[in-house]
C-alpha cells in the first residue's frame, strides 16, 4: 500500500471510529434513556417493522453502491442513472409497504402496526434520496463530513425522541425519532454536497453496474430477510415483549460487533479496491486489517458477554432482566460475524460477485432447519443454532477468499488465535471476579471493567500481539493525526 493511500485510510478510519463510537454513543445513550421510559413490547413493535425496512433498503441500493465505489472512472451519467433508480425504488416500495400494512398487522395480530408502517416507512423515500451522496463521500475517504452530519442528526432526532417519550407518546417517539434522523441526515447531505443529479438515464451505465451490483443486492437480500426472519419469527410465535427483550440485547450487542465491522469495511473497501490488481500487496494490507479487526472485536464481545449482567441491570433496569441471557449467546455471534462478513470484502474486491450470491444460497439453505427448531424450542435455543450456522458461515467463507489471495483458512486461524486466547483469559476471569464481588452493580462493572482492561493490555503487551501492536501502530503515529 503506497503512502497516500496509507494516510487516506488511516485518516478514514480514524474519522470513522469517530463517526460510529460518538454516533453509536448518543444512540445508546438515547436508547438507554427510552428503555426505562418505554416498554419492551414498544421495542418489539418497532422491531416487527425493522424487518420491511431493511429488506427495502436493500431493494433501494440494489448493490449500487458497492459497484460505484468499486469502479475507479464514475462518470455523472452513472451517478444519475444510480440516483434516478433509487429514487423510484424508495418509492414505488413504500407504495407497497403502505398497501400491505393492514395484512403486517393481521399477522402479527397487532393493530396499532397499521398506522406505525405507514408513517415509519417514509423513511424508505429519504433514504433513497441521499444514497449517492453517501457513495461519493465514501470513495473519497470523506468520513470527517459523514461524522458531523451524523452527529448533528443523531443528537436532535434523540433528544426529540426522548422528549416525546416523557410526554406519554410511547412507541410513537420512536417512530418519529428515526423519521427526524434520517430527514435531518438527508437535508445535511444535500446542502453539504456539491453533487446534483442530471436528468439523465444511461441503459449503459446501467447495465454495467447492475451487472455486478444486482449480485451483491440479490446477497444482500437473502442475508438480510434470513437475518431479520427472526424478528418475524419471534414476534409471531413467542410474544412482542420477547422481541423487545431480544431487539435491546442486539442493539448492546451490535454497539461493539456490527460497529467495528462497519467502520473497517466501509473504509477499507475503496482503499483495498485501489489494490486489486496487485495481489501480493492486497494481502498484505487485508492480513493486518483482519488481524486488527479480530482483536478489536475478541476484546469487546468477550467483555460484554462476560458483563452482561451488571450492564443490562444498570443501565436500563430490572424489567429488562431477560434480556441478559440474550445478550450472553449474541455476543458469541457478535465475536464470529465480522470474521465471516469481513472475508467476503476480498470476494467484492476481485470481483466474483457470482460466488458471494452463491455462498449466501448456499449458506441460508442450512439455516432453515433452525428456524424451524426455534419455532418449537425457544428463543435460547434458536440463538445456539445461530451460532452453529456462524462458525460454518465462518470456514466457508474464510476457505474461499482464501483461494483468492492465498491467505487460507489455517493461516487466518493461526493469525487471530493468540487474540482470541487473551480475551477468553480476560473474559473468564472478569466474569468470575464480577460473579463473586458482594457490591452494588455500579463499582462491580467499573471494577470489573478496569480488571478486564489491565489483563487485556498486560497480555497484549507480554505477548506482542500483532491486532494489538498493529492498532497501537495505527492510532499513535502522530504525524497521521
Amino acid at each position: 500500500m503506497n503512502k497516500t493511500l496509507k494516510k487516506r485510510t488511516i485518516r478514514g478510519l480514524k474519522w470513522s471510529f469517530i463517526d460510529n463510537f460518538t454516533v453509536q454513543g448518543i444512540h445508546f445513550v438515547t436508547a438507554i434513556v427510552l428503555a426505562r421510559l418505554l416498554s419492551p413490547s414498544d421495542f418489539g413493535l418497532i422491531g416487527m417493522i425493522t424487518i420491511f425496512i431493511s429488506i427495502g433498503q436493500w431493494f433501494i441500493d440494489s448493490g449500487f453502491g458497492q459497484a460505484l465505489i468499486r469502479k475507479q472512472d464514475c462518470s455523472q451519467a452513472d451517478f444519475s442513472t444510480v440516483f434516478i433508480f433509487n429514487l423510484a425504488a424508495g418509492l414505488i416500495l413504500y407504495i407497497v409497504l403502505y398497501l400491505t400494512a393492514p395484512l403486517i398487522s393481521r399477522f402479527f395480530d397487532e393493530a396499532e402496526l397499521n398506522s406505525l408502517i405507514k408513517v415509519f416507512g417514509l423513511n424508505l423515500i429519504i433514504i433513497s434520496l441521499t444514497i449517492i451522496q453517501q457513495t461519493q463521500l465514501t470513495k473519497r475517504l470523506d468520513f470527517k463530513r459523514q461524522t458531523q452530519i451524523s452527529l448533528i442528526s443523531s443528537i436532535v432526532s434523540g433528544t426529540v425522541g426522548i422528549a416525546m417519550a416523557l410526554k406519554g407518546l410511547g412507541v410513537w417517539s420512536l417512530v418519529y425519532k428515526s423519521l427526524i434522523e434520517y430527514s435531518l441526515r438527508s437535508l445535511l447531505l444535500w446542502f453539504l454536497s456539491h453533487w446534483r443529479p442530471s436528468l439523465m438515464f444511461s441503459r449503459v451505465s446501467f447495465n454495467k453496474l447492475f451487472g455486478f451490483g444486482y449480485k451483491l443486492m440479490l446477497r444482500g437480500l437473502i442475508y438480510t430477510v434470513f437475518n431479520n426472519i427472526y424478528y418475524g419469527i419471534i414476534g409471531k410465535y413467542y410474544s412482542t415483549a420477547t422481541l423487545g427483550y431480544y431487539t435491546k440485547a442486539e442493539q448492546f450487542s451490535n454497539l461493539f460487533s456490527h460497529n467495528i465491522n462497519k467502520v473497517v469495511n466501509r473504509v477499507t473497501y475503496p482503499s483495498l479496491s485501489e489494490l486489486q490488481e496487485n495481489y501480493i500487496e492486497l494481502k498484505k494490507a487485508y492480513q493486518k486489517i483482519f488481524i486488527s479487526l479480530v482483536y478489536l472485536t475478541s476484546v469487546s464481545m468477550i467483555t460484554l458477554g462476560a458483563l452482561a449482567e451488571p450492564v443490562v441491570i444498570l443501565l436500563i433496569g430490572e424489567k429488562w432482566r431477560e434480556s441478559i441471557i440474550l445478550l450472553q449467546l449474541l455476543s458469541i455471534i457478535g465475536l464470529l460475524y465480522p470474521l465471516a462478513d469481513f472475508n467476503l470484502t476480498i470476494l467484492k474486491i476481485v470481483g466474483n460477485s457470482s460466488l458471494i450470491l452463491k455462498l449466501e444460497v448456499a449458506k441460508r439453505l442450512l439455516s432453515i432447519p433452525v428456524i424451524v427448531i426455534g419455532v418449537y424450542t425457544g428463543i435460547n435455543y434458536l440463538l445456539f443454532g445461530i451460532i452453529i450456522l456462524t462458525i460454518i458461515e465462518v470456514i466457508i467463507n474464510g476457505y474461499f477468499s482464501g483461494q483468492c489471495i492465498s491467505y487460507g483458512l489455517k493461516e487466518q486461524i493461526r493469525d487471530i488465535a493468540p487474540s482470541i486466547i487473551i480475551s477468553l483469559l480476560a473474559g473468564v476471569s472478569t466474569y468470575l471476579f464480577s460473579t463473586y464481588l458482594n457490591v452494588s452493580y455500579l463499582i462491580n462493572l467499573l471494577l470489573s471493567l478496569t480488571l478486564a482492561g489491565l489483563m487485556v493490555l498486560f497480555l497484549s503487551e507480554a505477548l506482542k500481539n500483532k491486532g494489538y501492536l498493529y492498532l497501537k501502530e495505527t492510532f499513535m503515529v502522530r504525524k497521521y493525526l
